[in-house]
């Protein structure tokens, strides 16, 4: 269209020139015809593109608002546009950019679910995008509950009521990432956590196993006991959780196995404080907190 401007319509000096030297009807009726399909050739060129949300100067002046807003921590305002462009760019790199973007805004405000949903939604259309690694690690992020080694605050809540699964889904997300993509520029950082998420969700299973042992629960206590021995077995909290099946077993009389428990305690950790000296102090051993 500004190639046709260019080169076949008159410019205003040139209409105005011709007015002046013709001053018949015919002339003016032929003035009104141009300047109309002047009108119309501007309309043509400039109206489909300016408003038009869908078209890709629009998508890139959102973007670039909403990295902006992500950049100075309006993350409300950005989740906004980053959503708008996900819905208009659906199947272009940029809607997965815009997705990727979108889970981290959820991220930061807190919105776990959210997060986490986008991050799902991404890995499911995008099993070959580049960006894998990233979206797997940034879903342990969402997920990641850094609180779980101090158990939170355990003195408000009972601790058989805390529910770990976001940390499992962490563990998995990162583990998942390790294996895949070992030579991920994530893939240090994600190790590093596995190990901690690995440690502190078998204390957590451990100390629920006490949890139980103090209130008598003595088949519940053993069973939470031994999914700590069996899911986390290189975990240092391995030690105690045999230790608390070694007693529960002894409780409910199951000799046979209470003695099993102890043996492979002893030749696991043959320096344990558990054999060497906590067993004749059992009472000082269960106030562990």
């Amino acid at each position: 269209m500004i190639e046709i401007w260019g080169k076949r319509q008159p410019t205003q000096a040139a209409a105005t020139e011709a007015a002046g030297r013709e001053t018949g009807p015919s002339s003016r009726v032929g003035l009104g015809l141009v300047l109309a399909a002047v009108a119309l050739a501007l309309a043509a060129c400039s109206s489909p593109f300016k408003d038009d949300p869908n078209s890709q100067a629009s998508l890139d002046k959102l973007y670039a608002e909403a990295k902006d807003d992500l950049a100075s921590g309006s993350y409300e305002r950005a989740i906004k546009s980053l959503e708008r462009i996900e819905g208009r760019a659906a199947g272009t790199t940029m809607g997965q950019q815009a997705q990727l973007d979108l889970a981290w805004a959820y991220h930061k405000s807190g919105e776990r679910a959210q997060a986490v949903s986008t991050l799902d939604r991404f890995i499911k259309l995008n099993p070959s995008s580049p960006a894998m690694d990233y979206a797997l690690y940034l879903k342990g992020l969402a997920n990641f509950n850094e609180d779980l080694g101090l158990f939170g605050r355990l003195a408000n809540q009972d601790v058989a009521e805390r529910d770990q699964q976001a940390s499992r889904d962490a563990l998995l997300a990162f583990r998942q990432l390790v294996d895949q993509y070992p030579d991920s520029r994530y893939a240090g950082d994600a190790a590093v956590r596995v190990d901690f998420i690995t440690n502190t969700l078998a204390n957590y299973e451990v100390h629920v196993a006490r949890y139980y042992y103090n209130r008598g629960a003595y088949v519940a206590a053993a069973n939470r006991a031994q999914q700590a021995v069996q899911e986390f077995q290189r975990a240092p909290a391995t030690e105690e959780a045999l230790y608390i099946m070694s007693q529960s077993y002894a409780k409910l009389g199951l000799d046979p196995l209470s003695k099993d428990a102890y043996r492979v305690l002893e030749k696991n950790y043959p320096q344990s404080s558990f054999i060497t000296g906590e067993l004749r102090n059992k009472k000082a051993w269960w106030k562990l907190w």
